[in-house]
Parts: structure tokens; sequence; C-alpha cells
């Protein structure tokens, strides 16, 4: 039974998606593939955000049902930028940015209160506040508003340093104006 929280976190997700997919907009090929020194390219800051090519992020969603308590261990600063990944165009990962935020937005919209209290085992948060075995709304919460989020700043400072302001949203104000209704 789908709970409040579960059409929150799906909302949470979708609000995050269009700030970031905003920030993108009219961002052109040759800017995209650029990265200013020791930082991502735009290509790369959406193609870890994709997760790791082919299997994405539902995998590790997927494992808080599929077993108890599993250890999960992620690759935090892995841009997955594969070769193939490098052939598409900045919109074809956008693409693909979307469709895996979609499905983890749906995915966490139809889970049942005890689906997201399950727990796993991910010691590479033991020094965050939400300790080393999150719950599954815990872990979902941290992609869609505390990745995501960090990576919609990421890429902001990433423009600028670019001198793509013209990819840099309106400000917050205008920006919930034009936000989706629930």
């Amino acid at each position: 039974m789908q709970t409040s929280q579960a059409v929150q976190l799906r909302e949470m997700i979708h609000r995050k998606m269009e700030d970031f997919k905003e920030l993108c907009e009219g961002l052109d090929e040759e800017i995209a593939s650029r990265a200013p020194s020791g930082r991502w390219s735009p290509k790369e800051i959406v193609s870890h955000l994709c997760g790791p090519e082919g299997v994405g992020h539902m995998p590790l969603i997927h494992a808080f049902l599929e077993k108890d308590t599993p250890r999960l261990d992620i690759e935090i600063a892995n841009p997955f930028f594969s070769e193939g990944r490098a052939r598409k165009t900045f919109a074809e990962l956008l693409a693909e940015f979307d469709a895996e935020y979609g499905r983890i937005a749906e995915f966490a919209a139809g889970l049942s209160g005890e689906q997201l209290n399950r727990k796993a085992h991910m010691p590479f948060l033991k020094e965050t506040p939400f300790g080393e075995y999150p719950t599954l709304a815990s872990w979902i919460q941290i992609i869609g508003d505390h990745h995501l989020g960090s990576h919609i700043d990421h890429m902001r400072e990433v423009l600028e340093e670019l001198g793509a302001r013209a990819g840099i949203p309106r400000e917050p104000a205008s920006r919930e104006a034009h936000a989706p209704s629930p």
C-alpha cells in the first residue's frame, strides 16, 4: 500500500530532476564535453548521476528488499563515464538521467511503510547523519535529495567555470512558479 512518505519521496525526486534539467537547458555539446581543470565535465556529471552503465541505481534499491540487511558498497567518486557514454550526446545522457530517476521515483511511490523501513549495511555512511544502517526511505532520500542536490550545485559551479551562464536557472522564486503541480 502506497504511503504518504512514498509519495513525498517521488515528489522530491521529480522536483530535483526538474531543477537539474532546467540547469542543463540549452547546453551545447562543446560546453557539455569540456571540464574545468580538476573537475568533471557536464557529461561526466550526468553519467555519474545515472550510475553504473546498464544497471543504474536500481540494483542497490532492490537489494534492500531482496535480503535482510544486505551489505552495500558503492564507488562514491566514480563518474561511470564509459566509452559508450562518451559517444552519447548530452541530450542522450540527459534522457538516460531522466529515465533512471523517473524509475527511482515511481518505484519509491509504490513502496509500503514496511518496505521503506527495511535496512541495509552501508559502511561508507557511518560518519553521516544517516548512519551505516540506513532505511530504504533514507537511501532514496540520499539519492534524490542529497546526492542529486549536491550535483545540482556541482553542475552550477562547473557551468560557471566554463562561462556557460546561459545554463544557470532563474532564481528559486521564479522556478517555483514553474514547478509541476502535485
